[in-house]
Parts: structure tokens; C-alpha cells; sequence
């Protein structure tokens, strides 16, 4: 049976839903909510504003909204969904707050003109994956992040912060009851939904629902949309690949040096070897680069080294900080 709505967190999607004038109230909606502004700071109107300052980026699996609001203030947004994380997601998100920052003075224009930015992030994978003793994330689903004083605690220095929605932490279910819920209900649920359910009825969620409606998209938005999934499914796809490329490559080694030098030490070095081919794999589909530095990094782990990498980079989609 035909999904009877689009998924709203692929790129078309996304953009025809909050970055089109006609629904802009809509983006108004789902930045006032991730914000959680107060009635004296609430967005009253925004304008929608060039791109050309935001680095172009290769098999691009995001989209990107640069807008300027209307508020007591008059902060700039820019807003992104991003699916899969890849390598330097949390560094791209900071060039690009910062980037929006410093190119809104003109020349000889003064720094005073300059307004404040935020970077609003949509993902559909969990950044911060750490938890309490309880099991629950230390980070919530919604987080905002701005500078502190390290000793005093003190808030300063807020030009330029930062939100993020962490779809994958959702855990409210059928049933949301806060407006950031229904949000994230709304990403995660619509896809698969036969029908608008009463919590989505009314309000912004169903007007989103209606511009998601597959019935409703042109033939190059139809067209455009399941070139998109289906290119989401061969980055998974690949991903799962890799992985069971690099077990059967390592039974097949292990199974060989095996008879040369012993069962046991054989089936070890041909396991490392066979890991280390599918992280190789791993590293190409995730668009991390594979540095001299990083090969013989690589070539030194013995085989809990490589699981540990192997876990950071399902986890984070990013070579890990502390190697090289």
C-alpha cells in the first residue's frame, strides 16, 4: 500500500513544508516551539535568505534553511535536518552558525548592525549518547547550548547558540502531549501514518500533514522524493554491507592462516584483517578520509582496538577525536 504521506525529514519534504513563504507560519511554529520563546519574544514574521554564504557539501544528505526573524531582537536562524550523521556533522553546524554570524555586515558597516544567530538542528540519529545510572540519556531529546563563564557559570557571549531535536530519543510514543512532542512525533510518525491521528489534528501539525500528503506533490517533488529515499536506503544498505563484508572476509582469513599457523592464532590475525577491510568499507560509505596516519593507526589496533573504533564510528559517523 502507498504511504499516504511523505517523510518530512527528507530534503524536498522538509523544504516544501518550512521553507516556502506560503508556510512560513509553520517554520514560525517549529522554531517558537524548539525554543520554547516566551509571548514577548515569540517570531511575529520571517523572511527566508540566501544560502550562498553555507558551504556546498559532497552526496549532500541534509537540508538547510537560512532565515532572518522578526522578533524583539531580530535573530537569524538557520535551520537544518539532517538525517545520517557523517563525519565533522557537529563542526559543520558550528562553521555555519558562525558563518551566517559574520556575513551580515556589509562594507564599512558597523558590528553594532550585527544580530544574534541560532542554529536550530533536526537529526534523525543521537549525537550525545550517554547515559545515567538509570539508563536515560544525560542529554535530552531538546537541547540548547550557549557559552558559559568556566569558572563562575555565568551566560555570556550569546550571539551565536545553538538547539537540537535528537529525533531518535523520542519517547513519548502515540501519544505526545507536549507541543516539542507532537514535533517530534510528527518527523518520526509521519510516514507511516494511514491516517491523521487526533493528537496531529489540528494546529501546525496538521497543516504540515496536508503539505506532506503524497497526493499532493507534483510529479518532480514525486520524482525528486524517491530518488531521495531510495538513495538513503543504499547509504544503509551500504552501511549494513560493510559490516557483514568484514565478518565473512574475516571467517574466510581466520579460516585460512588458520591451517598455516594454528587454529587460534590464525583465526585472530584473519579476524583483524577481515575487521579492518570493513572498516576501510565503513570509512569510504561514511565520507570519512582514510589518512596515512589513520591506516597505520589502524593497521596497530589488535581486535578489541578495532571493535571499540568500530563502535565510535557507528555511533558518532566520525574518526574519534583523541586518534590521529
Amino acid at each position: 500500500m502507498r504511504p499516504i504521506f511523505a517523510d518530512p525529514k527528507t530534503d524536498v519534504i522538509f523544504k516544501k513544508i518550512f521553507g516556502q513563504p506560503a508556510h512560513k507560519d509553520l517554520l514560525i511554529e517549529l522554531l517558537d516551539a524548539l525554543l520554547e520563546l516566551d509571548s514577548a519574544h515569540r517570531i511575529v514574521d520571517l523572511e527566508y535568505l540566501s544560502l550562498e554564504q553555507l558551504p556546498m557539501q559532497r552526496r549532500r544528505k541534509l537540508s538547510i534553511l537560512d532565515v532572518k526573524c522578526l522578533d524583539a531582537q531580530g535573530t537569524r536562524y538557520v535551520v537544518e535536518m539532517q538525517i545520517v550523521e557523517v563525519e565533522g556533522f557537529e563542526k559543520r553546524v558550528v562553521y555555519n552558525a558562525c558563518k551566517a554570524y559574520a556575513t551580515q555586515l556589509g562594507i564599512r558597516e558597523d558590528y553594532p548592525k550585527l544580530n544574534d544567530v541560532v542554529a536550530v538542528t533536526l537529526c534523525d540519529f543521537v549525537v550525545w549518547e550517554g547515559r545515567d545510572a538509570a539508563g536515560n540519556y544525560r542529554i535530552p531529546m531538546l537541547s540548547r547550548w550557549h557559552l558559559r563563564e568556566e569558572h563562575s557559570g555565568e551566560r555570556g557571549l550569546n550571539q551565536v547558540r545553538y538547539a537540537f531535536l535528537e529525533l531518535p530519543k523520542y519517547a513519548a510514543g502515540s501519544e505526545p502531549v507536549t507541543t516539542v512532542d507532537k514535533w517530534a512525533y510528527f518527523f518520526r510518525s509521519a510516514p507511516t501514518l494511514e491516517e491523521v491521528p487526533a493528537v496531529l489534528a489540528d494546529g501546525p501539525w496538521a497543516k504540515a500533514l496536508e503539505v506532506a500528503r503524497r497526493a499532493n506533490l507534483s510529479e518532480q517533488e514525486e520524482a525528486e522524493y524517491e530518488e531521495e529515499k531510495i538513495a538513503e536506503q543504499d547509504f544503509r544498505g551500504g552501511l549494513s554491507l560493510a559490516e557483514k563484508r568484514g565478518q565473512q572476509i574475516g571467517e574466510q582469513i581466520g579460516e585460512k592462516r588458520g591451517q598455516q599457523i594454528g587454529e587460534a592464532r590464525g583465526q585472530q590475525i584473519g579476524e583483524a584483517r577481515g575487521q579492518r577491510a570493513a572498516l576501510e568499507d565503513l570509512c569510504e560509505i561514511l565520507g570519512i578520509a582514510l589518512t596515512d596516519a589513520r591506516r597505520a593507526h589502524l593497521a596497530g589496533l589488535d581486535l578489541q582496538g578495532l571493535a571499540a573504533l568500530r563502535g565510535h564510528l557507528k555511533a558518532h559517523r566520525s574518526w574519534p577525536d583523541e586518534a590521529p
